[in-house]
């Protein structure tokens, strides 16, 4: 009896408490995104009516004005700003007050982070906080400095319907009042937007402004220079920008554009209004390839080549030993600092092969002359010759985390993509960090690799620094590289993923709570509805789980992403799709192809598949002498032999690689087996350095210890092929098989070869699965 009354005493208990948990989010009247630090519900409200007076001080008038302009927008009323100086309280208001500014106060002389120029320097983010009082007479918003009443104007934004941003908000309207306290954790919160791959007219530049602003991102790094595209008009180089800004594609279509010096100057003005510098990234030594194009000596050959139209890495970059280079490099710095008036300039130095450099009697004369160890000294020597000069004009440089390799460059901040392990070293260095691991940060991957929930999971801060060095991590970027991804795609690659990693770098709550924060963002859908953002997913919609049993029987579940979506699937070209209600079974090479349709009726545009081929080692743990690419698991130590196929995307989670070495995989079939073929695939990719073996080896044996060839399977595809596709190694022998052990090798070609540009370079091998087939 006793037993009893507690049981019923705890589900009381857990009633109680769910129905206070539950209260508790719908009486939560803000989903404001990035979280505030402290947010305190108050009695009573305030209703915002056209009677209520804008008060700004001095400092912070131009904020007060631009909040006020969008308020008008949004409500069809003419509110004014009055001066705080000469305002006495006689009703309702919203007052905005500035505590100091870079020209008014002068303990703050020296911070030129105060100037909204320079938003991305400040050393002490409590400067960009803010408090807003929201009580039945009015609303009061105080910050040290005009940026941090910018970022609580976008708070107010988000406190609003999302029919303000349609303009078609009326008044009044009621706030329920509150007390917000708030700072960013971190200093450098950005993203980065690649205008070369694919151009971005000015306009949509400065919409991707409004929306970093929007969410309290304060930097704008903009690639503007790369081998497909030369961005940024030069005047004393104009052939960077008439033949540089274009290229011919393969169908000889011409492709490009640029903004002009009157463009960038407006641009940088918009940024600047909204607290955001603009980081401009002029990629050197390499990358480099359109400066080529249009400036043949400056290069190390002196040849004529065309503006890249493929992706990848390219030898021909910068010659180091010419000082013609460092006096063009001087002279494009003039002009980008003129139009660029943040503290600092991006460099790039990531992808630089060291091939023309090595072959280049000028490059070698610089490493002799200069006493240089060898190419990677070289390129030091290069990047500090160019930051020396940018300090002249009092700046300082970024580049990417191959900087370091040579030593790192004094003074410069490292931006880390290849993983942490780049950020640690120069925190430990004592540098500047800004980090962006291709892991959690680059947009341009697809969701099966960095999903919303992997984003909003991203600390800055690796464990290695939180006792020591931490103060070194300035914040991060998001990466919106645009290979794939012309400016239609570009907004369902960066919504919802850039305000997960917004929230990450302002709030920094390290035991946030996923569940959490994607209620409240759900409630900006229709703000990005209103805005015409055309947000992608939060994940993959569609779910594929393959399960195999103990007897090697093989079944796919399928799961849809909200649980309310409906899913139609078909096994087969001419097989109708049909609703999905339990688990596949697998006995054949199948490719799984399914629809989603929302509880609206509105199907997705995309079909999602999945190739499966069941086979007789199926679940059989290999054993490998190799150990996968921490970004390329393939899903783990299964993925040979998982029965899951991978496609035509070497990132789609399914292809395991290493660098550099040759692949020996063995698999124990338990027991001697009958089989007909043995087959495995490999991608190749020669851009982007993947290729397939030079040949495979099948052997077999039945104790593990001597081995007995099957056959050396060599391909028909050649190692400078184009494209990106999987090859298949199968063997051909009619023979029955009978063995217990397989062992099958793959040969690397090595590094990669003379004729590509990044030769010497170690090369990759993708691997997805290794077959025993029946027949």
């Amino acid at each position: 009896m006793m037993f009893l009354t507690n049981k019923k005493t705890l589900i009381l208990c857990l009633v109680l408490w769910t129905s206070i948990l539950s209260s508790s989010a719908q009486n939560t009247p803000y989903s404001i995104v990035p979280q505030p630090q402290e947010m305190t519900l108050r009695p009573g409200v305030f209703e915002l009516n056209n009677k209520v007076e804008m008060v700004s001080s001095n400092e912070c008038r131009q904020e007060a004005t631009l909040f006020i302009q969008w308020l008008n927008k949004a409500t069809g009323e003419n509110f004014t700003v009055k001066k705080m100086e000469e305002w006495s309280y006689s009703g309702p208001y919203i007052l905005f007050k500035s505590k100091a500014s870079a020209a008014a106060h002068p303990d703050l002389k020296n911070m030129p982070y105060l100037n909204p120029k320079y938003a991305a320097l400040d050393e002490s983010t409590s400067h960009e906080g803010y408090s807003m009082t929201i009580e039945e007479r009015g609303i009061t918003i105080t910050s040290e400095i005009p940026a941090g009443i910018f970022y609580a104007t976008q708070s107010l934004r988000q406190m609003l319907p999302a029919n303000a941003e349609l303009q078609k908000m009326r008044l009044p309207f009621n706030f329920s009042c509150v007390q917000i306290k708030d700072k960013p954790a971190f200093v450098h919160r950005g993203m980065l937007l690649d205008c070369c791959r694919h151009f971005m007219t000015p306009d949509f530049v400065k919409r991707y402004i409004d929306l970093l602003s929007y969410y309290k991102m304060n930097v704008l790094h903009w690639h503007l220079t790369e081998d497909q595209g030369w961005r940024i008009q030069i005047d004393k180089y104009p052939l960077l920008t008439s033949v540089g800004g274009y290229r011919t594609e393969d169908d000889g279509t011409i492709y490009g554009g640029f903004y002009t010096k009157e463009q960038i100057k407006d641009i940088v003005k918009y940024a600047s209004e909204r607290h955001i510098t603009i980081i401009p990234e002029i990629e050197l030594p390499g990358h480099s390839v359109a400066a080529i194009a249009a400036y043949p000596w400056l290069s190390c050959t002196g040849d004529t080549i065309p503006v890249e139209n493929e992706w990848g890495v390219f030898k021909d970059i910068y010659c180091a030993g010419s000082e013609q280079t460092f006096e063009f490099m001087e002279d494009i710095m003039d002009e980008v600092c003129e139009l660029f008036p943040g503290p600092y300039i991006h460099i790039g130095g990531d992808e630089a092969p060291k091939y023309r450099w090595e072959h280049c009697d000028k490059c070698q004369k610089r490493i002799h002359d200069e006493h240089l160890k060898n190419e990677a000294e070289l390129q030091t020597y290069f990047i500090e010759r160019v930051a020396k000069y940018l300090e002249t004009k009092n700046k300082k440089i970024i580049g990417w985390d191959e900087i370091l390799e040579g030593g790192i460059p004094e003074g410069s901040m490292i931006q880390s993509w290849r993983g942490m392990e780049g950020g640690i070293a120069a925190a430990k260095s004592k540098h500047g960090v800004v980090m962006s691991p291709t892991s959690h940060c680059y947009f341009d991957y697809g969701l099966e690799n960095i999903d919303l929930e992997k984003v909003y999971s991203f600390n800055p801060i690796p464990e290695e620094l939180k006792t020591n060095g931490k103060e070194f991590i300035k914040g991060a970027e998001c990466n919106m590289w645009t290979e794939r991804a012309p400016q239609e795609v570009v907004d369902q690659r960066i919504f919802p993923r850039m305000p997960a990693l917004a929230e990450v770098l302002w709030s920094y709550n390290e035991n946030r709570q996923f569940i959490e924060f994607e209620t409240r963002l759900k409630k900006h859908y229709p703000i990005w509805d209103a805005m015409d953002v055309k947000y992608g997913f939060a994940k993959v919609p569609v779910q594929f789980t393959p399960a195999i049993d103990e007897n090697g029987k093989m079944t796919l579940s399928i799961s849809p992403s909200p649980s309310d979506m409906k899913l139609q699937y078909s096994t087969g070209e001419k097989i109708a799709f049909k609703p999905y209600a339990n688990p596949i079974s697998i006995t054949e090479p199948t490719v799984v192809k399914v629809k989603a349709t929302s509880p609206t009726g509105q199907e997705y545009p995309i079909i999602f598949e999945k190739s499966l081929n069941p086979h007789k080692a199926i679940g059989i743990k290999p054993k490998l002498n190799y150990t996968p690419s921490p970004y390329y698991t393939g899903g783990g130590e299964m993925a040979v032999t998982d029965g899951v196929v991978g496609s035509s995307n070497f990132r789609d989670g399914h292809w395991q690689a290493q660098q550099g070495k040759d692949f020996e995989i063995i698999l124990d079939l338990k027991t001697e087996q009958t089989f007909g073929a043995l087959e495995t695939h490999f991608f190749h990719y020669a851009n982007a350095w993947i290729f397939r073996p030079d040949y495979v080896t099948f052997e077999t044996s039945n104790d593990g210890q001597n081995w007995t060839l099957v056959e050396k399977v060599v391909t028909t595809v050649a190692p400078e092929t184009k494209g990106e596709f999987p090859v298949n190694y199968t063997t051909t022998s009619t023979t029955k098989i009978s063995a217990r052990y397989i062992k099958v090798t793959a040969k690397s070609i090595g590094p990669c070869p003379t004729w590509h540009d990044a030769v010497g370079e170690p090369s990759w091998l993708f691997i997805d699965e290794v077959l025993v087939t029946s027949h």
